[in-house]
C-alpha cells in the first residue's frame, strides 16, 4: 500500500484480541494513545452472547474503532450474534479462525476451523447477509501437517469466494495437539514471506500480518508487502509503543503521546467506572506496562500491584503511583 495514499486501510495498524487482556477497560486505555488503532474484543463465543446474562456485547463508543471477534461454528448463531454487534456500535466483525486451545477446539471452532473452509465460507455469507460492516477472518498459515501453501490458497480462495475480503494472518501454523496455546505463540517458525506472497497472489484482498512483531521499523517493513500489520502482547506489555503508531503509520503531523499523556487521560474514565461499582484494579491491571524503560517504573508497577485491589481504592491510587515516575 502506497504511502502517499490519502486514506489508509483502517486495520493499518491493530491490536490483537488477547483473552483476558484485551478487556473494555484496556481498550479505553490504549484508545488514548492512538485514534487511529483498530482494537480488537478478547474473542467471545457465539453461544456466550446468545445465553450468558453477563452483556458481552457491552462496550463504549468512544473506545471505536473496535472490532468484535467471535468465536463459532454454527452460520446461524453467528449471523445472529454479527447483526447485535452491528446494532451496538462495533465497526467490524471477526471471525477466529486461529486460536489453537483444546477449549476452543473442542468447541469446534478456532484453528481446526482451516479444515473446514466451507463451514468458515457459509459463516461469513451468513454474517454478511444481515450487517453493512465488514467480516473479515484471523487465521494462520497452517495446521498439523496441513501446511503448505496450496493449502492456505485454497482456504483463502474459498472463504473470499463467500464475500470475505479481508485476512488477517497470523505468520506460524498450528499444532492443533502437542503444544499449549502460548507454546503455539512461540515454537512454531515464524513465514512472513508466506504472508507477503499471499498478497501478490490475492491482490485483491486486503491482508494483514501478525505475529512476532515489536517494533514501528517492523510495522513499516511489513508495510511494504501487506495492507495492515497486528501487534499482540508487545502493546499490551508495552503500551507505550502505541503513542508513536498515529505519527509513525497514518499521519506525520499526528502528535506522539506519552505514557503520562495517556494515564491522565485515564482518571475521568476511572473515576466514571469507580461510580459504577467496578473495582480500580480490573481497569488498572491493564496500565502496569505503561512506563517501560522510565525511572520509577518499578514504583509504578509496584504501588499500583500492592493497592488498587484494596476495598474503597480510588483515583488517588493512580495518582501516587504516578508521582514515583519521573518523565520528560
Amino acid at each position: 500500500m502506497s504511502e502517499n495514499q490519502p486514506h489508509f486501510y483502517r486495520g493499518r495498524f491493530s491490536v490483537a484480541p488477547m483473552l483476558d487482556w484485551t478487556t473494555r477497560h484496556c481498550r479505553y486505555f490504549h484508545r488514548q494513545f492512538s485514534k487511529n488503532a483498530l482494537l480488537y474484543t478478547e474473542m467471545v463465543t457465539a453461544p456466550a452472547i446468545i445465553h450468558a446474562k453477563y452483556d458481552h456485547l457491552d462496550f463504549d463508543l468512544q473506545e471505536n474503532p473496535v472490532a468484535l471477534q467471535l468465536g463459532g461454528n454454527d452460520p446461524a448463531q453467528l449471523k445472529h450474534c454479527a447483526k447485535l454487534a452491528e446494532e451496538r456500535g462495533y465497526h467490524e466483525i471477526n471471525l477466529n479462525v486461529g486460536c489453537p486451545s483444546d477449549r476452543v477446539q473442542n468447541g469446534m471452532f478456532g484453528a481446526c476451523l482451516m479444515a473446514k473452509a466451507d463451514l468458515v465460507a457459509e459463516c461469513i455469507a451468513e454474517m454478511q447477509s444481515v450487517v453493512n460492516i465488514p467480516v473479515t477472518v484471523k487465521t494462520r498459515i497452517g495446521i498439523d501437517d496441513l501446511d503448505s501453501y496450496e493449502f492456505l490458497c485454497d482456504f483463502i480462495e474459498k472463504v473470499h469466494h463467500a464475500g470475505c475480503q479481508e485476512f488477517i494472518v497470523h505468520a506460524r501454523k498450528a499444532w492443533l495437539s502437542g503444544l499449549s496455546p502460548k507454546e503455539n505463540r512461540e515454537i512454531p517458525p515464524l513465514d512472513y514471506d508466506r504472508v507477503y506472497q499471499l498478497k501478490k497472489d490475492f491482490p485483491q484482498l486486503t491482508i494483514a500480518i501478525n505475529g512476532g512483531i515489536k517494533t514501528i521499523e517492523e510495522m513499516k517493513h511489513h508495510l511494504q508487502f501487506v495492507d495492515g500489520v497486528m501487534v499482540g502482547r508487545e502493546a499490551y506489555q508495552n503500551p507505550s509503543l502505541l503513542g508513536y503508531v498515529d505519527q509513525m503509520l497514518f499521519d506525520a503531523n499526528a502528535n506522539i503521546v506519552t505514557p503520562r499523556q495517556a494515564v491522565e487521560a485515564m482518571f475521568p474514565y476511572i473515576e466514571k467506572q469507580l461510580s459504577q461499582g467496578v473495582y480500580l484494579n480490573h481497569i488498572v491491571r491493564h496500565m502496569l506496562g505503561a512506563f517501560q524503560n522510565c525511572k520509577g517504573a518499578r514504583q509504578w508497577r509496584r504501588y499500583l500491584s500492592e493497592n488498587a485491589f484494596k476495598q474503597g481504592a480510588g483515583i488517588e491510587v493512580v495518582e501516587t503511583a504516578l508521582s514515583f515516575v519521573e518523565t520528560n
